[in-house]
């Protein structure tokens, strides 16, 4: 989802950030007691088998086998949310964000359910949809899941702001996220390093310098955050 402005270094980067997020992010979809109402119970044993495996691809990178999976359970028992879940997150991996959003506005509407709600926000956001975006991120914050999924979405809202070219907007955003009390989480670390990235962006080497370093000193082997800082 490379934003189509800015030199090479600033591609980079985003995607140093962005791989921050997505490779700490796996399914988290407990697959292992889907039912499929309806269908005779070889069938529905098939499908769960079937659904595992598509798990399992999806844990392992292969998307393409996880779509195929996918798609031939959902031919036969259509609206599973699990399935929309983990469709919609293998199309959001595979790049393809208007399939990802469908697969996933579907999830929402069956379950109720904001737990994709920084995954759809980051297909809006690589597809420019900016209104859509912010709109998911206030529907987060007034639905208060966990703060791992708020910070999700926090990160996610603060590159849609970036990628307009409001770098100094998206530092405040992040500026303002609450305080860490006690050892910082992974994903306070991934909100770091977005603002370090965002610090460097606008000239602010000293920050940016002080941020990587304190990332580093809690998780030494988080992304390049150590040999960022040294590098600045």
């Amino acid at each position: 989802m490379e934003s189509s402005s800015g030199g090479t270094g600033r591609a980079r980067k985003k995607r140093n950030e962005r791989s921050s997020r997505r490779s700490s992010r796996r399914s988290g979809i407990d697959v292992t007691d889907v039912h499929f109402p309806g269908l005779a119970s070889t069938t529905e044993a098939k499908l769960q088998d079937r659904l595992i495996d598509a798990a399992a691809a999806f844990e392992s990178e292969r998307f393409s086998q996880a779509e195929q999976l996918l798609q031939s359970i959902h031919r036969l028992a259509p609206g599973v949310p699990e399935v929309h879940e983990l469709l919609g997150l293998t199309h959001y991996r595979l790049g393809r964000w208007v399939k990802a959003i469908a697969e996933l506005q579907r999830f929402y509407e069956i379950s109720n359910s904001v737990s994709q709600h920084p995954v759809w926000a980051d297909c809006c956001r690589a597809l420019r949809r900016w209104n859509q975006a912010e709109a998911l991120w206030k529907e987060l914050g007034d639905a208060s899941p966990g703060p791992e999924l708020v910070e999700e979405g926090r990160i996610v809202q603060a590159g849609a702001l970036a990628d307009r070219g409001r770098v100094a907007d998206a530092i405040r955003f992040l500026e303002r996220a609450p305080k860490v009390r006690g050892r910082p989480g992974t994903h306070h670390l991934r909100r770091w390093y977005m603002l370090g990235d965002l610090y460097e962006r606008a000239g602010d080497t000293a920050r940016a310098r002080r941020l990587f370093s304190e990332i580093a000193g809690v998780d030494s082997e988080f992304g390049d955050a150590a040999a960022r800082s040294a590098a600045l």
